[in-house]
């Protein structure tokens, strides 16, 4: 593992919800998280239906806050440090919780959105989430654009609702460039962020796998790790340029 990190010139990291367990951002979809509480709001129910709006904002008041307190943890800071120092292209990042810009990354691509904003599904006007939640706990039980008066949503993908075009092409670059491509602490279950180790795999690159589940990419990675991210990746990171 680290010589194949030592070697890279390219070095591409796609993250996911156990990247930023150890910064105490809970993994909601597990048993007795937040989504056993709430049903999925699908984004076309969100936009015709004041009860789904309803629905994802209670949803949302109780896991943003938890967000908005993490702080980075030092495997965020050990891309960055690999990012200052050349050897990272950028991360693609299923994770919504902005930390990775947090520790200091430049390019960071996030599939899934950002909880850090709110947008207008009627003119897709966004502001800060920050007074946008501060409405919603002070009885806005779904908070209005400031602009037009329309429906805002936190800036997140929903069920049914597109990826960014210009976000997933620009991932899709990211992987065929990759010599190297890093899977951390995403189970590769989801698509088509799975599918950009398919896509680095194609272009040649080394795959390294670092997460504390079995993932379909297990046989096929040229390294598999199942160990604590927070903890391995500074170290392997620091013994590949320290070198």
């Amino acid at each position: 593992m680290i010589e194949i990190l030592r070697s890279s010139e390219r070095t591409v990291a796609l993250t996911g919800a156990g990247f930023s367990t150890a910064s105490g951002v809970p993994d909601f979809r597990s048993p007795g998280g937040v989504w056993e509480k709430y049903q999925p709001v699908e984004y076309a129910d969100f936009q015709r239906s004041e009860e789904a709006r309803r629905e994802h904002w209670r949803y949302k008041g109780e896991t943003i806050p938890a967000m908005l307190s993490a702080r980075p943890n030092p495997a965020h800071d050990a891309l960055t440090r690999l990012e200052s120092e050349g050897r990272l292209l950028g991360v693609i990042t299923q994770n919504i919780d902005g930390l990775h810009q947090a520790a200091g990354s430049r390019k960071v691509l996030e599939l899934h959105g950002t909880n850090r904003h709110a947008v207008c599904v009627r003119c897709a006007s966004e502001e800060a989430i920050e007074p946008v939640l501060e409405r919603f706990q002070g009885g806005e039980e779904v908070p209005r654009c400031r602009a037009c008066d329309g429906a805002l949503k936190p800036a997140t993908v929903s069920f049914g609702q597109m990826l960014a075009p210009d976000v997933l092409r620009q991932a899709m670059e990211l992987a065929r460039r990759a010599d190297c491509f890093l899977a951390l602490g995403t189970s590769l279950q989801v698509q088509p962020a799975a599918s950009l180790v398919d896509v680095a795999r194609e272009h040649r690159a080394r795959v390294v796998v670092i997460t504390r589940s079995t993932t379909p990419y297990d046989s096929m990675a040229d390294v598999k790790l199942d160990e604590p991210l927070a903890t391995c990746l500074p170290q392997i990171v620091t013994a590949a340029l320290e070198a």
